[in-house]
């Protein structure tokens, strides 16, 4: 059907196609606002806080560009865990501990997660740069 047809046996005026245009083009507007939106607020950043005993020792940066590697924790009695950072998740590869159960915890990645080694008193948990206890992870 041919377009002065389709005029023609609708009745459209001209100013009908004017008004619905700008309907289509405002009917794009959340995209964009939202968007916007979503640029200008600030990322925010994962560390994984290793503490034994209630005392912070280390702190491993959680992000998108980071390598895989492990890190030995051993206490003064020879006991030890192998954590293992990968990407934006951390875990409990290995550990001395008879139960084993923080090994079978797997990895960890959003905030306000943690794995507890009991024998060892040691706790691994994933903070946010704000402050939040839940986020999103992009993966």
């Amino acid at each position: 059907m041919k377009l002065k047809t389709f005029i023609n046996k609708s009745r459209m005026k001209p100013w009908d196609f004017f008004i619905l245009f700008s309907l289509i083009l405002a009917s794009f507007a959340p995209l964009v606002l939202f968007s916007i939106q979503q640029a200008s607020q600030p990322t925010v950043s994962y560390t994984a806080v290793l503490k034994v005993d209630g005392k912070e020792l280390k702190s491993f940066p959680l992000s998108t560009n980071q390598k895989r590697y492990t890190y030995k924790y051993t206490d003064p009695d020879g006991d030890y865990n192998l954590i293992e950072i990968d990407h934006q998740q951390i875990r409990i590869k290995a550990a001395s501990c008879l139960d084993q159960i923080c090994v079978q915890r797997g990895w960890i990645r959003k905030p306000g997660e943690t794995i507890v080694c009991l024998p060892h008193k040691l706790v691994i948990e994933i903070k946010a740069s704000d402050g939040s206890e839940t986020g999103s992870v992009i993966y």
